[in-house]
């Protein structure tokens, strides 16, 4: 690791870049030059005018990192919905759909996370294990104690992390020995918040976070609401996860119209609230996240893993909201948004097998969706997410085919082959180095 580096002031990278754009799912240009000035991006250009940038940068050759023809600079992925305090069950425990699932498995796995040691060591291997994975930015759902979530918090900053940190909140429909009094709650949840505030770090910043409306009561809700107002903080929740989730959100909040509609009326919704799963919701609930501007955390690993649905992310889209990708670990067994792109591919070509008029989501597309699409659903595409000069230089250098990798190169590729057999067949072994904001957080080889 070498995420102690300062931030250089030029770096130039010259080979293969891509990544998604407004206008292009997945830009690939073959031999370009990338200009990083004090960790944003300036400059995107042909490779043909490279001499130009290094005379306007008075810098020479050495300056240049000469990617191989292996090799592809992407941005950095961003997990817009991870569980790191479920971690320890990764891999486990996925007999069950969600509402059993939580009680008998989850909710005790998170009540561990009161022992700040036991927090410590897991939330470092969370951190560690998804920088290594290409996660430059995540969106935490931590536990619903204050000083392990200050913990995760301070973690990623000593990594170099960006992260929306968030304390869940509940207080109602939860094991006695995991569940808060709604004044305590809010309490703890304005502390963390204020907290985190004063720390002034641009990478890491509070997220409010109320687990779901099952596990909160009204006045929860709308104090959380009030708290993010008061601070402009991001929000964080899940909605419309499972058909028996859903029909008991009815029972829990007659008053509202719809399960979404419960946040709205709680004044959760806006454009820094990410909602996770979002399978099952009525046209109208589309047109709610659209015209508040939330986004939705597509979580398509722990959506199959857990039989909660099969989101189609289409129809989200085509309705005019912002779509981003989540891991959901450890409902979603695996801590890499590689594999929630593979998953999320999947789950749409299960769409295009029933329905002859589905145009099912392509690489291109998962490339989108697991950067620019997750900073769009977190509310951050105006500083990450793609390649377009002002932006925060948050990338992974991509170098397959090594001795370690799984990734075997037996013919030439082009390099719009090549981003494919990483999307289908990467790993973290194939991510050779890792940079948030123009710092080197991770590499293979230090």
């Amino acid at each position: 690791m070498s995420r102690e580096q300062a931030v250089p002031d030029v770096q130039l990278f010259q080979g293969t870049v891509a990544h998604a754009t407004a206008a292009c799912a997945a830009e690939v240009l073959p031999d370009a030059v990338l200009v990083v000035e004090r960790g944003r991006v300036t400059h995107l250009g042909p490779a043909s005018g490279l001499t130009a940038q290094l005379r306007r940068l008075d810098a020479g050759a050495e300056a240049v990192v000469q990617l191989s023809p292996h090799q592809l600079l992407l941005p950095g992925l961003v997990d817009a919905h991870i569980h790191p305090c479920q971690y320890p069950n990764a891999g486990l425990a996925l007999d069950l759909p969600l509402l059993d699932w939580l009680q008998r498995y989850t909710y005790p796995t998170e009540a561990r996370f009161q022992d700040e040691a036991f927090a410590s060591t897991v939330y470092a291997a969370v951190v560690d294990r998804t920088l290594r994975n290409g996660t430059t930015c995540a969106s935490y759902f931590a536990s619903i104690h204050r000083p392990a979530t200050e913990r995760l918090a301070e973690l990623c900053r000593e990594r170099g992390q960006r992260a929306l940190v968030g304390k869940t909140c509940m207080d109602q429909q939860a094991p006695t020995n995991y569940c808060e009094d709604t004044d305590q709650s809010l309490q703890e949840a304005t502390a963390f918040a204020r907290g985190q505030l004063a720390r002034r770090c641009p990478l890491v910043l509070p997220s409010v976070t109320p687990r779901f409306a099952i596990t909160c009561s009204e006045r929860l809700l709308a104090g959380l609401g009030q708290l993010a107002a008061e601070h402009g903080l991001h929000v964080q929740t899940h909605v419309n996860e499972t058909r028996n989730e859903v029909a008991m959100v009815r029972r829990l909040f007659p008053e509202a119209a719809s399960y979404t509609d419960v946040y709205r009326r709680a004044g959760l919704l806006g454009p820094r609230t990410v909602l996770a799963h979002c399978v099952h919701p009525g046209d109208d609930e589309l047109t709610l996240l659209r015209d508040s501007g939330a986004g939705v955390a597509h979580c398509a690993n722990s959506n199959a893993s857990l039989r909660s649905g099969l989101c189609d992310v289409r129809r989200l889209e085509t309705a005019g909201v912002q779509v981003g990708l989540g891991t959901d670990m450890s409902g979603g067994y695996h801590p890499s948004v590689l594999d929630a792109i593979r998953t999320t591919l999947h789950t749409s070509n299960v769409h295009a097998i029933y329905r002859d008029d589905y145009q099912p989501l392509t690489f291109r597309d998962g490339l989108r969706l697991a950067t620019l699409g997750g900073a769009a659903a977190l509310g951050l595409a105006d500083s990450i997410g793609n390649f377009e000069p002002g932006k925060q230089f948050d990338a992974m250098l991509v170098s397959l085919g090594g001795d370690d990798s799984d990734v075997d190169l037996l013919t030439p590729h082009s390099p719009d082959e090549l981003l494919q057999k990483f999307i289908y067949l990467g790993d973290s072994r194939d991510i050779a180095k890792v940079y948030v904001a123009g710092r080197e957080v991770h590499s293979r080889t230090a």
